[in-house]
């Protein structure tokens, strides 16, 4: 018999539906603390734990991680594991970990020491991408035009250093263009006190970015890039048009599930650079160049759930399609089950 599942609870996160979906398929489950000091003790009966860690909750920055390997090192199925995860919100590990497996990565230039990115700043061509280590929605992506300023990033990523984690009125024209109508907007002018202290002890959480400096070659006359996130043997896509007068498309907001705009390497790379990392889900952001040649600028285990929700199908790993929506949730929990059904049956 198969042991109960642990469900770390965030409300808003994926674990509002793996429990609905637990109590519908009759699966035993248990609520537990990720946070707590006895999260061990509340894991020992337990044969899998599940939970969607990450920006909703700051402090799991610090713990995840850990308490992911802690829960593998026992023996149980974890969700995300650490193949998935390690690299989560860290873009100068899944530089190494993408150039690692051979994936075609935009050129990407980091440096640890400010006299070494000087010099290669001297020669180099610009505009260039710079971004930091963290941050989602394009936060922290920046188009640099000419060496000076370049210069005055490489400063300050050396010395001052840079939050990552951006204040409440970073991106308000979009921000101000989602709301729909008048009841939307006092909605959010309700949540604005609490999104507020949310954001404030997140910065306080989370240390500066500094000592070290990240530039990607930009790829010029991209209308949109690729999103492709695979969840298993499952790969769900759409593109992202480019913002208005930017460069930038995560965070835009402006999804079209068209196939035709859908180039079938990026599915193919996709599922190759899910399969060789050893991930049970991934989104993969990709773009073309003027060969229209694929490449890959980030990946990421945390994507918004009504972004697969709203795919009308997605493609096996024979590359066919299969029509039909499915929650991310719902995969996520049907893969993790196979899991452990096939490991108890051995």
């Amino acid at each position: 018999m198969i042991k109960p599942l642990a469900i770390h609870d965030c409300p808003l996160s994926f674990s509002d539906r793996w429990l609905e979906y637990c109590r519908e398929k009759n699966i035993e489950y248990r609520i537990v603390d990720c946070f707590s000091s006895d999260i061990i003790d509340q894991l020992r009966d337990c044969s899998a734990l599940l939970w969607h860690w990450g920006l909703r909750q700051p402090q799991s920055f610090i713990i995840a991680r850990s308490v992911i390997a802690a829960a593998e090192a026992m023996g149980l199925k974890v969700f995300p594991n650490t193949a998935t995860a390690w690299h989560y919100d860290d873009k100068l590990a899944q530089k190494y970990l993408l150039e690692a497996i051979g994936a075609p990565l935009v050129e990407t230039t980091v440096f640890y020491n400010e006299d070494d990115a000087r010099k290669w700043l001297a020669a180099a061509e610009f505009p260039l991408v710079f971004k930091l280590r963290s941050g989602s929605a394009s936060a922290n992506v920046r188009l640099v035009k000419s060496r000076g300023e370049a210069i005055n990033l490489c400063r300050q990523a050396f010395r001052s250093g840079f939050r990552s984690v951006p204040g409440y009125f970073y991106d308000t024209p979009r921000k101000l263009s989602n709301i729909r109508n008048l009841n939307n907007f006092m909605e959010k002018l309700k949540r604005l006190p609490k999104a507020w202290q949310k954001i404030m002890m997140t910065r306080n959480l989370v240390p500066l970015e500094k000592g070290y400096i990240y530039f990607q070659k930009f790829i010029p006359d991209n209308l949109f890039d690729i999103r492709v996130t695979v969840i298993g043997g499952r790969a769900f896509a759409f593109t992202r048009d480019v913002r208005p007068h930017d460069f930038r498309a995560s965070g835009s907001g402006f999804c079209d599930y068209d196939r035709a705009k859908i180039p079938m390497d990026c599915i193919k790379a996709a599922f190759e650079i899910t399969g060789k990392i050893n991930a049970q889900s991934l989104a993969c952001d990709f773009i073309q160049d003027a060969a229209e040649r694929v490449l890959i600028t980030e990946i990421s285990y945390g994507y918004q759930r009504l972004n697969i929700a709203e795919a009308p199908g997605h493609w096996n790993q024979k590359l066919e399609w299969q029509s039909g929506s499915m929650a991310a949730e719902d995969a996520i929990l049907e893969d993790l089950m196979e899991d452990l059904n096939r490991t108890h049956r051995s």
